[in-house]
């Protein structure tokens, strides 16, 4: 961030943000704990959260009317750490919409479409089951205790959401073949386009195990990997906060890992199309 004037008040507001985010978390748990906390000092710390978000509202909207894209603006805003978890947020809760009404993201105009959320549906689902039956049991040991059993009632909501929405991102992004590319994706975290004249290789392999390794990303969906790709030169494969992570081999699984196989091999050795005619003089 530059030190303008323009960059100095997004970065004094990160400073206040800073002080007073953890403060009204420090409050909020104190809440929960039962400690008695004086009236006046919570209206206190609501005002400055309350002012915190109308100030940055403010800001942004200034930084807009400047020329600034909105992905700009708000980066001058909020650190890119923040912005990445709110995002990786945003699209799991759009997931559950596109699962809803079965509209996959990224597909249109795709040679391939090939889902790998199949194998992985029976643990999400009963994972989602026993957060379930924990928000029942919170619920009735908390009733006693309102301000603990609305916070806790939300976070475990919240939680089974999270989890069906791992399922419904990974279910409506699937890998695609498209514009010279296999675009590959897990959940909400992983989208990485593969150029496909940078694969060397590509071959169906049926792994279960995977060592972390650099220069390595392993995509698995129920433990399992089923297609490896070996690479020409390393591309980038950001990690979830957006620091960057080269990877020359790739291990992926999907439902139909053949057809995925056979459609990126006839597009790797696709004949170049016919020059025509030469012009005559």
């Amino acid at each position: 961030m530059t030190d303008t004037p323009r960059g100095r008040v997004p970065r004094l507001l990160r400073s206040v943000a800073y002080a007073v985010l953890p403060a009204e978390l420090v409050l909020l748990v104190c809440l929960v704990a039962g400690v008695r906390i004086p009236g006046a000092v919570l209206l206190v710390g609501e005002l400055c959260v309350a002012a915190v978000l109308v100030t940055e509202v403010v800001v942004l909207l200034r930084l807009l009317r400047r020329g600034l894209p909105l992905r700009d603006a708000v980066a001058e805003l909020v650190p890119e750490a923040v912005a990445r978890l709110a995002g990786h947020e945003l699209r799991l809760m759009a997931g559950l919409g596109r699962w809803v009404a079965r509209r996959p993201h990224g597909v249109a105009g795709a040679d391939g479409v090939f889902p790998h959320a199949r194998d992985q549906a029976a643990l999400l689902y009963g994972f989602a089951f026993v957060c379930v039956v924990e928000t029942v049991g919170m619920s009735y040991l908390l009733a006693d205790w309102p301000v603990a059993h609305a916070v806790v009632l939300v976070l475990d909501v919240y939680t089974v959401l999270f989890v069906l929405g791992l399922h419904a991102a990974s279910a409506t992004r699937p890998h695609t073949l498209a514009g010279g590319a296999l675009r590959v994706r897990q959940a909400a975290h992983v989208d990485v386009r593969v150029p496909l004249d940078l694969i060397a290789s590509v071959r169906r392999e049926s792994l279960f195990s995977h060592e972390k390794r650099d220069g390595e990303l392993n995509l698995a969906v129920g433990s399992q990997t089923s297609v490896t790709i070996e690479l020409t030169e390393p591309v980038d494969a950001p990690r979830l906060l957006g620091a960057p992570r080269p990877v020359r081999l790739i291990r992926l699984h999907a439902d139909d890992p053949g057809a995925l196989v056979r459609e990126v091999t006839r597009a790797r050795t696709a004949p170049s199309p016919s020059p025509g005619p030469l012009p005559t003089a």
